[in-house]
């Protein structure tokens, strides 16, 4: 089995190997180059295309309300079944600035498409970063045809550091099963709250896939959208998945969602300072509903959360979020009979708890995050 699949809720396919995650499955180049929107020298922008006229692809977007500008132009303006290429910024989200920011998205992707020689309908775009300040124009414009002419298939690792913000880590991977390739980037640490809470992931494949739309809302549902950090939604969040078709062989099952669900809890796991995840599974709910509500609950709550960092064993925390939940219901005395939560004083980075309801037959779980020091000072200082 890979490597790559360290969590012990993540069930990988068998036969899985793990190879070099600089390579793209073939029919896919990326890059990433510095174009200045760190300030730091860091690369900042970064291309995915395919070579296959034939792909297949989907896209998800944010809920948010207040939706960024690259998701606006996504969501309006591209062809969502066949996406031949994303061009992607990091150190500036283009969030709530206004109609001058969703011409600098459409001027980016328009630049990128002209570039590629791509119909500009067929080119995503993402960004993330600092909200509310205009995008410095000239300088991601000046990087895109450099950029543009130096992919190749060795490309991920390049790319994959263009998309980091606040991230310890790159999260990414290049994996071989059944005669398929899947690649996959992604980012985030901070801002993550289940409803398509990846911030930006990217997933390739050389596979042949009918139904990408399909297979994709099913693997995010599993996976980012059983995530929390902070209980923050994204202006930005994003997930792209492209099929090239090149190997001629259908995707394994289990294989998208095993790396969409590793890669989730990756950003967990990356939280902004964050040192353990735990699972809250909530079952004998009245519905589904119920369920996903109270579990939410519970790992937004700062005492569990605190808890699970200071490995407290205090399941009280665990009841008081249940009930508040639920208030204005009457669901009786919750004791230790009901909640197990004795991993939060373990020694593992990964803590296992539940809690049974006794009202129905529903359940859902989510993985969240504990609340560190560090957390409050990245997010005190993110624009000083």
């Amino acid at each position: 089995m890979s490597g790559f699949f360290t969590s012990r809720w993540v069930e990988a396919p068998e036969g899985v190997v793990q190879l070099d995650d600089a390579l793209l499955p073939a029919g896919f180049r990326a890059g990433g180059v510095p174009c200045g929107l760190k300030g730091d020298g860091k690369t900042d922008l970064g291309i995915v295309v395919c070579d296959s006229g034939d792909v297949s692809s989907a896209i998800l977007l944010t809920l948010n309300a207040a939706a960024a500008a690259p998701v606006r132009v996504c969501r309006d303006h591209l062809r969502q079944d066949s996406i031949r290429a994303v061009i992607v910024n990091s150190g500036n989200a283009n969030a709530a600035t206004g109609e001058q920011g969703m011409a600098d998205a459409i001027s980016m992707r328009d630049e990128a498409a002209s570039e590629l020689g791509l119909d500009p309908e067929q080119v995503a775009v993402a960004e993330t970063g600092v909200i509310g300040v205009p995008m410095d124009m000239d300088a991601v414009l000046s990087g895109v045809g450099g950029l543009a002419a130096g992919v190749d298939r060795q490309g991920a690792v390049a790319f994959s550091e263009a998309i980091m913000t606040t991230d310890k880590f790159p999260k990414r991977c290049t994996l071989k099963s059944g005669g398929v390739t899947i690649s996959a980037q992604a980012k985030g640490a901070g801002m993550i709250e289940p409803g398509f809470a990846t911030m930006l992931c990217f997933v390739q494949t050389d596979a042949v896939v009918e139904d990408a739309n399909g297979l994709l809302r099913k693997a995010t549902a599993d996976s980012f959208e059983r995530i929390t950090v902070d209980g923050q939604m994204s202006t930005n969040d994003t997930v792209l998945f492209q099929a090239s078709g090149e190997s001629g062989l259908p995707l394994p099952d289990g294989l998208l969602d095993a790396v969409l669900l590793q890669l989730a809890l990756e950003v967990v796991r990356d939280g902004e300072g964050a040192t353990r995840v735990g699972r809250i599974e909530v079952t004998g709910a009245r519905d589904d509903q119920e369920a996903d509500l109270v579990a939410r609950r519970i790992a937004n709550s700062p005492l569990v959360k605190t808890a699970l960092l200071g490995r407290d064993p205090n399941w009280g925390r665990i009841a008081q979020a249940a009930g508040a939940a639920l208030a204005g219901s009457d669901i009786g005395e919750l004791g230790p009979d009901v909640i197990e939560a004795g991993e939060l004083a373990g020694e593992e980075t990964e803590a296992e708890l539940s809690l049974r309801l006794d009202r129905g037959k529903a359940k859902s779980h989510i993985y969240f995050s504990d609340l560190t020091h560090e957390y409050i000072v990245i997010n005190a200082e993110y624009t000083t």
